[in-house]
């Protein structure tokens, strides 16, 4: 696979996006074993696009959705058996329109996935969090509006009765609140409860709790990492 380095950043969007032949995936994957720029740009793609792994869940069809799009299609006529009412210059004047109309939605369809693919929202504060040993673990970025998302750098042990737990502390009169649960050792969006916008200096961490979560609504397991925000430039 050969490729200019001005096209870096859209060939790192389609490898993560999954639109890459077979082979010029794995071509571009020995690539960046020593291309340092061409990891670079991998990764702020993944970054870019992990809402659409944890912001969207499946959607169950409806048995009832192939009856509904053939309904609301125009009628049909095979050549040579026209419907005498209604002459073939019609029909596909008739289909004519349904394509055009087709077009155009998957051009409106394309421009707004881009948009909103494309489109970057900036934290309003990052906080790094690291262990005892000064070991960075995991990074929280916190939007506000209730979002935040956290990306977990290192690997940790999880007893199938554990789950680890995301906390901040807004305020020392507020106490620690649960931003939400990670399912497994990924990277994960979380949506906490409504609280004051986040600010510079406030405490995140990690905890390894109970399956469900803490029953108190506050920390009781061993803290894994915890860090103090700074706010995004």
């Amino acid at each position: 696979m050969t490729y200019d380095r001005k096209d870096i950043p859209a060939i790192a969007d389609e490898y993560v996006l999954g639109l890459l032949e077979p082979q010029d995936a794995e071509r571009l994957e020995d690539d960046m074993e020593v291309d340092a720029e061409l990891r670079s740009a991998v990764a702020a793609s993944r970054e870019r696009f992990l809402p659409l792994d944890t912001g969207i869940r499946p959607a169950a069809v409806s048995d009832n959705l192939w009856t509904r799009i053939e309904t609301a299609l125009p009628e049909q006529t095979r050549p040579g058996h026209e419907t005498p009412s209604r002459p073939a210059n019609d029909n596909r004047g008739g289909w004519r329109i349904a394509a055009i109309s087709a077009m155009a939605a998957t051009v409106v369809l394309g421009v707004g996935l881009a948009f909103s693919l494309l489109r970057t929202v900036e934290p309003v504060v990052v906080a790094v969090l690291v262990n005892e040993a000064g070991d960075v673990q995991a990074v929280v970025e916190d939007f506000g509006s209730e979002q935040a998302v956290i990306r977990m750098l290192a690997d940790f042990e999880v007893p199938q009765e554990k789950t680890i737990q995301v906390w901040t502390l807004p305020s020392r009169e507020t106490g620690p609140v649960s931003l939400g649960l990670i399912n497994g050792i990924r990277s994960a969006q979380l949506a906490g409860p409504a609280l004051p916008a986040p600010r510079s200096g406030q405490l995140y961490e990690i905890t390894l709790e109970q399956a469900g979560g803490s029953p108190t609504g506050r920390p009781t397991g061993p803290i894994l990492a915890k860090g103090l925000a700074k706010l995004a430039r």
